[in-house]
């Protein structure tokens, strides 16, 4: 890289330092997102040029060490980079989390109206401080989520409701995914199959 040892690199270093760090902690950062999540295929990818580009600034930092500057710029786009990193992931949206709601107000009809939508709900009678109100439990893509709570909010300002990221979730448990009749033969053959070898 005959760019770096230029005479002027020495101007432009720190700030080249501060974007390449804040590139590669971003992507550190989506990489633990998508390792949290799953996603065996994307996460190694994400590494690989992670550690590059960590590879090619530490090395530029490290042949010139009695520059302070070079330090700063890396500390200050260490802290940046988190930042840009989580928000990149919440405008990403990837996941699927679970949506649970107690709520007293409209809870039959809150219900009705989410299934009529497309919502896998489960709601359980139960019991509270002040009275009786009904839990609904909710698995949903993480970009839904916004438009869940406002759905909520509007038939019950009050409702109180918790969101959980949750790994992996059984097929057809999502809005609009219903079960691939082909792959749940499939795996009814392997459970078969194996209660033969059982017996």
């Amino acid at each position: 890289m005959e760019f770096l040892d230029s005479p002027n690199m020495q101007y432009w270093l720190p700030l080249l330092i501060f974007f390449s760090r804040i590139l590669d902690v971003s992507l550190g950062t989506l990489r633990i997102i998508f390792v949290n999540r799953g996603m065996r295929y994307l996460a190694p990818i994400i590494g690989f040029f992670e550690v590059l580009i960590w590879l090619i600034v530490i090395t530029q930092i490290m042949q010139r060490l009695s520059s302070p500057i070079n330090y700063i710029a890396y500390a200050g786009g260490f802290a940046a980079g988190n930042f840009v990193g989580i928000w990149l992931e919440g405008k990403l949206a990837v996941g699927i989390t679970m949506v649970r709601v107690i709520t007293r107000t409209k809870a039959m009809e809150l219900v009705d109206y989410l299934r009529d939508n497309g919502f896998r709900v489960t709601h359980v009678p139960a019991k509270s401080n002040s009275g009786k109100v009904e839990v609904l439990f909710l698995p949903a893509r993480r970009r839904e989520v916004p438009t869940l709570i406002d759905i909520v909010k509007e038939y019950n300002p009050k409702a109180l409701y918790t969101i959980e990221d949750m790994r992996m979730v059984s097929m057809g448990s999502l809005p609009g995914t219903p079960l691939n009749t082909g792959r749940k033969r499939k795996t009814q053959w392997r459970i078969n199959r194996f209660k033969r070898k059982g017996k």
